[in-house]
């Protein structure tokens, strides 16, 4: 339990916190909170704590590393997409075909949503400031959700346009038509498909799978790529279709079917951003790791709530409402907790913004606490 602050009398020494950590009695129904780090603590991190921060320092690295690495994958994507949206366009207009000019608005809407990622890889590294304590990690869920957007706007609704207007004019095609629309739909697979294998050539080489993929940008580069393959097979066949048959609802149906496939691929990566702005929780097997690491502590005498929150792709917000053993004094508390928080960062490098909430029990509950019962050792 957290004992109240109190001022000393003639001739009694009371130990004193640090501006930063420093404790206040609570109020009814409030917790004291013992967070921050003073300038002695500072200076013990530096000269004890070197090997830490150095693996710090090569985390970030590997960040910056893997960051460019996805910069050069959009930026490979965003090439493919200009050029193929340029040759898809043109060759809807001549062949007056709806799928392709349904292929032409997916590939402009792709370049588009290249930009997004592209700024938000920059944005999101920015360091924190006054204004933005934690950072700016959150861009990139945000530029994902503009990404997520366009996609559902000009390239879902676009081809649904299409495809609806060429069952109501029934659209007709020469054979030179189907022929440079073949053409054009098969450069841009191997265009896409180029981009798409360099997307997975990236995952692969940070060890991750299509599941576990924890950067929005390559998330959705993956998801575009993919659905531009899947969408150009689609054009092919309503193509093919409909000049073998020659009904214009196999090519309207394609476009039909690409809509549909945008607006799926949209929603999803849409719900993805959105949980990440509101702020979702880290995954549970690291906030059960980070709630075993606490009740590990031998000064902690229960966890009495956790709450986790990510705030960008590195970094995590740890609070945790704790209870320490009866019988602490003022100074071993601000001490245990300095010391319960350095090895918490130690021990999982994401947690980078930890704050630690003691709790203030009644003497009842005080009494039937697992240290006062002999459960857990108390001081």
């Amino acid at each position: 339990m957290f004992p109240p602050c109190r001022r000393g009398r003639p001739g009694e020494r009371v130990p004193r916190f640090p501006q930063s950590a420093r404790c206040e009695p609570p109020r009814p129904g409030q917790s004291a909170v013992v967070s921050g780090t003073s300038a002695e603590e500072k200076t013990e991190e530096k000269t004890e704590h070197r090997p830490a921060e150095r693996d710090a320092t090569r985390a970030g690295g590997e960040d910056h590393k893997a960051d460019r690495r996805t910069r050069i994958t959009v930026l490979v994507a965003l090439a493919a997409n200009l050029v193929i949206a340029a040759a898809k366009a043109v060759g809807g207009l001549l062949a007056g075909s709806p799928a392709l000019l349904s292929e032409a608005a997916h590939s402009v809407a792709d370049s588009l949503n290249e930009v997004f990622l592209l700024a938000a890889l920059r944005r999101s590294r920015r360091p924190a400031d006054t204004r933005h304590p934690f950072g700016y990690g959150k861009e990139r869920f945000f530029w994902s959700l503009l990404a997520a957007v366009g996609i559902f706007v000009m390239g879902g609704c676009f081809s649904f346009f299409q495809g609806f207007e060429a069952l109501r004019s029934g659209t007709e095609e020469k054979f030179s038509g189907y022929v440079a629309g073949l053409i054009v739909l098969g450069v841009a697979l191997l265009a896409e498909g180029a981009s798409l294998f360099r997307a997975l050539h990236q995952v692969y080489r940070q060890g991750g799978s299509l599941g576990s993929m924890r950067d929005p940008a390559l998330r959705t580069v993956v998801a575009e790529d993919g659905t531009a393959v899947l969408g150009v097979t689609l054009a092919i066949a309503g193509m093919a279709l409909h000049m073998a048959t020659g009904q214009v609802v196999w090519e309207a149906s394609a476009s039909l079917a690409i809509g549909v496939l945008l607006v799926y691929v949209a929603y999803r990566l849409g719900c993805d951003a959105r949980d990440q702005l509101i702020g979702e929780a880290a995954d549970p097997e690291l906030s059960g790791r980070i709630r075993a690491l606490l009740e590990e502590e031998h000064e902690i005498d229960s966890v009495e709530a956790l709450f986790t929150m990510k705030m960008g792709l590195d970094s995590t917000l740890v609070a945790a409402r704790i209870d320490f053993v009866p019988g602490l004094d003022s100074e071993r508390v601000e001490e245990a907790a300095v010391r319960i928080k350095r090895s918490l960062a130690e021990a999982v490098p994401e947690a980078d913004q930890i704050f630690l909430d003691v709790t203030d029990r009644p003497a009842g509950e005080a009494r039937e606490s697992p240290a006062a019962t002999g459960e857990r050792g108390g001081a």
